[in-house]
Parts: C-alpha cells; structure tokens; sequence
C-alpha cells in the first residue's frame, strides 16, 4: 500500500498521456486498477470522479487510497469551488498521485445540481478560476477533462472560448470527450451513445493549439483505431472498451511505448492477481469487489463463458470462492 514516506522522495516524472483508461464511475476502483496494471505498466489510469465534498467531509482517505503498483496514476475531481478544488489538489498531491483532473465531462443530473461536470461548459471563467487555484496549490500537473460543447452551447466558436479561457489560467493538457452533453432528458448512459462522436471537432481543436496536448476520448475500441488517432492526436483515452474488454490492454506497452516486455497472457494476469485477492479476504473483503472487474477477460476463446459465469454467479453461492477462482484460472490456461 501506499506509504507516505514514498511522497518524499524526488518529485515523479509527469505522466505520460499517450494511452490512459478514463475515470468512470463504480468502475475504475482501486482494484479494477490494480487489474489493469497487471495488464499494461505504462497505461495511465484515472479514479472514479471524486467530488470534492466526499474528500472534505468523509473519509478521505477510503477515497484516496491505492496500491504503490497503480502508478501512473490520476485523480479525477467533482467541484466547482476553487478553494475546495485547491485543497483536494492538495491531498491529491499528499497522497501521492501523478496528477489532478477536473471533470467538466460528467452529464448526470445529481452533479449539475451541484455545479459539477459538463454544466460547467456553460461557465469558462469559472473553470479556469479552479484550474488555477488547484495550479497554486500543488506541484503535480492539473488537467481539464471536457466535452466539446452543451446543448445551447455547443458551437465551435464557444468551445474555443472554454479551452481558450481554461489554457489562459494555466492548463496545458485537456482530455477531449469527442461529444457534446446533453443536460435535459438524456441519461448519463445515453450521453455516451445518443451525441454523435465528432472526431474532426477535435481534430480542428488540436489544430488551432498546437501548443497544448490533446488526449481524445470517445468511442475508441481498438489500438489500430489509436495508432491513426495518435497520428492527430497527442493521446487516447478508452473507457468503456478498456472496461469490457480489458485484455486490449495487454499490447498496449508493445504496441504504443515500443516496449519489448513480452505480452502477458490472460493466466499469468490471473495469477499475479491471486495474492491480492487473498490479501483483500484476509483483510475482510469479498472476492467479488475484485472478480467483478476481470469478467471481461472472458472473451473470444472457448470456455469464455463458463468463466463469465463462475465469477459472477457460482461465486455468490461457493462456500470456498478461492476454489470458483483457480477453477475460472484454469480455462485461462494457455491464453
């Protein structure tokens, strides 16, 4: 786990945005994590979105805690009060994460209620007063996560404004969910499928600044699909298909940082993954908050199914889960 003695030492290089996993709410936990970086060393990987509120008045530490392995690794924030925003920058930076992310993405209605996420769109200047008080207050790099527009608000000559005002305040990176947001009458669900993708919308952003990175977000299912965005783009960002089908992510390191580490197979990541599975029952956790995000890598092989099926449904029922687990290990023999 971490340890704050680690925080001490010679400050971590800025991440690099070249490929990362999006924050999606009751996903992207520290377990889902721990997973995916069995998977990919050089992935950079995102919280669940974490209000402002949560950190300031509960536990902040429930919400904030990871294994050392995580890294690189981004916590991804909920708020729009600059000195709130600042403060959770602040334990953000205290607890060791590689960098702090505003959400100006996030459609549902209970965070516009609360002036959270995609709303935000509509006030610029807002943003960029809590980019650069979280800028103030901490060392690590703080990155804007958006859509490229809201309903009323979605030309391009507005989007320009909002990432104008955002870069003015200090902001360099920005994560491009290739969408507008719809804030009445669609469902967070529907916000990621109903909008149509706009890629050249993007395109045209990263052409009028060169000067800042550019991640894109949306819609992105396979690496070949990243290699051509990576042509425009300075990063990608999967979500959902790095979720269901986290094995993609195994070639990510060949594939996209020219590593040369040898792919690992869908049971060495299983067997890498036990230990901390013993470890989180040990400690009194259920094998399920960890299993319930590696059913995807049953995909696409014979017996992908009964995998599916043990980890999500005989599990409830065994009295030994350990054994349901080396017996879903075993169809992964060999792949």
């Amino acid at each position: 786990m971490h340890s704050q003695a680690a925080t001490s030492t010679a400050p971590r290089p800025e991440p690099s945005r070249r490929f990362s996993v999006a924050p999606m709410m009751d996903w992207t936990d520290r377990h889902c994590r721990f997973f995916l970086r069995l998977l990919s060393q050089h992935a950079l990987l995102y919280t669940e979105m974490v209000t402002t509120g949560a950190l300031l008045h509960n536990d902040a530490q429930r919400f904030l805690r990871h294994d050392d392995s995580e890294h690189p690794l981004a916590l991804q924030l909920g708020g729009s009060v600059p000195a709130d925003l600042a403060a959770c920058a602040r334990l953000a930076e205290d607890a060791g994460y590689d960098e702090v992310n505003l959400n100006v993405g996030c459609p549902s209605d209970r965070v516009q209620n609360n002036m959270i996420g995609a709303c935000l769109m509509g006030h610029p200047a807002l943003v960029a007063d809590c980019v650069k008080a979280m800028q103030d207050a901490v060392s690590i790099p703080v990155t804007v996560k958006h859509r490229i527009g809201i309903n009323g608000r979605d030309s391009y000559a507005e989007l320009c404004d909002f990432v104008g005002q955002v870069r003015d305040a200090g902001c360099r990176s920005f994560t491009v969910h290739a969408r507008i947001a719809i804030l009445e009458g669609l469902s967070p669900k529907e916000n990621r499928e109903i909008p149509p993708l706009r890629y050249d919308v993007a395109a045209q952003l990263k052409a009028d600044f060169p000067d800042l990175e550019l991640v894109l977000n949306g819609g992105i299912k396979t690496l070949d699909e990243c290699r051509t965005h990576l042509q425009t783009f300075d990063g990608v960002m999967l979500g959902r298909e790095a979720y269901h089908n986290p094995y993609l992510l195994a070639e990510v390191d060949q594939q996209l940082f020219g590593s040369t580490a040898p792919v690992v197979s869908r049971a060495e990541a299983i067997e890498k993954l036990r230990p901390y599975i013993v470890a989180h029952m040990q400690s009194g956790g259920a094998m399920h908050h960890i299993t319930r995000h590696i059913l995807g890598l049953g995909q696409g092989f014979p017996g992908a199914r009964r995998f599916r099926q043990l980890l999500s449904a005989d599990i409830h029922k065994a009295s030994e889960p350990l054994k349901v687990l080396d017996q879903a290990a075993e169809l992964l023999q060999g792949r």
